[in-house]
């Protein structure tokens, strides 16, 4: 149901622009949406993640700054801007949806998530 795109391999200091596009039949404007990244050795950890209602966003601090979550739910898609790229950003990447009621504020536990997107891989590398 959630399709990723636009992983690769990039430069440091480069950038990248992550999607992950809804099948027909999920809104994706009616989830919280959370970007996780599994980096080699590592546990799964969010990154991003974004409220349905207002639009409200969080980030893990190591990207802050430099990572920006959107959506264009004309598009039924959500991405995930990456800039300034680190070697320590490589890993794969995945969206996730979830749906929880009246939340003060998205999640970046990936608990929280019940739909995920098979994950896209991201080499930041000279």
């Amino acid at each position: 149901q959630l399709v990723q795109s636009g992983g690769g391999l990039v430069q440091p200091g480069g950038s990248l622009r992550l999607s992950c596009a809804a099948s027909d039949g999920f809104r994706l404007q009616t989830y919280e949406i959370g970007w996780f990244r599994l980096a080699p050795g590592q546990e799964r950890e969010g990154i991003a993640c974004m409220l349905q209602v207002e639009w409200r966003t969080d980030y893990e601090d190591s990207v802050k700054g430099r990572f920006t979550i959107s959506r264009d739910n004309a598009k039924n898609t959500v991405y995930l801007q990456m800039d300034a790229l680190t070697p320590d950003d490589t890993g794969i990447y995945l969206c996730a949806a979830g749906w929880t009621p009246a939340p003060a504020a998205c999640s970046l536990r990936k608990e929280r998530y019940t739909y995920w997107g098979r994950g896209t891989q991201v080499t930041v590398s000279s």
